[in-house]
């Protein structure tokens, strides 16, 4: 399996938050070249400020496993990580992290900053950018332009 069929898994996921109108994010875990979680954005749905695909979707590789430790796993997301999620990779010893569109503005995977590989902590994540990128860039800005439409329709 290839990081642009796990990422297609992730852009499936994203699709999911699009079309309940969140912030078209999906995320999967994989270890030993299987799907053990999947999860999109539901921040809104949720109404928890947590609830970003990431986050989601480790605490359900957490249970998959049936440990907080998920070494040998890789996280796929269609977005750079912010660093709340960032932080959480970190934490539970993700091995790799690949993402697709970059967020030079709060990401922290090297766009605005890179927690995945700060210094001082005590793990740190391979990092692999910019897979499937146009397409989950396109979904992402697509969303944000529709949210911008008034309601006439117009675009400001």
């Amino acid at each position: 399996m290839t990081d642009e069929y796990f990422m297609q898994d992730a852009i499936r996921q994203a699709v999911k938050a699009y079309e309940a109108d969140e912030v078209p994010v999906g995320a999967v875990v994989v270890r030993e070249g299987a799907v053990i979680a999947r999860a999109w954005n539901q921040v809104e749905l949720l109404k928890d400020a947590t609830a970003h695909a990431e986050m989601i979707a480790l605490t359900a590789a957490e249970a998959a496993v049936g440990d907080w430790r998920l070494t040998g796993c890789t996280l796929y997301v269609t977005k750079e990580p912010c660093p709340m999620c960032a932080g959480a990779l970190v934490h539970c010893r993700i091995d790799r992290v690949v993402f697709g569109a970059d967020d030079p503005k709060g990401g922290a995977a090297g766009g605005a900053m890179n927690l995945l590989q700060f210094p001082t902590l005590n793990h740190a994540c391979d990092i692999t950018s910019g897979v499937m990128e146009p397409d989950c860039r396109s979904l992402l800005q697509t969303f944000f332009k529709e949210k911008r439409k008034p309601s006439n329709g117009i675009e400001q």
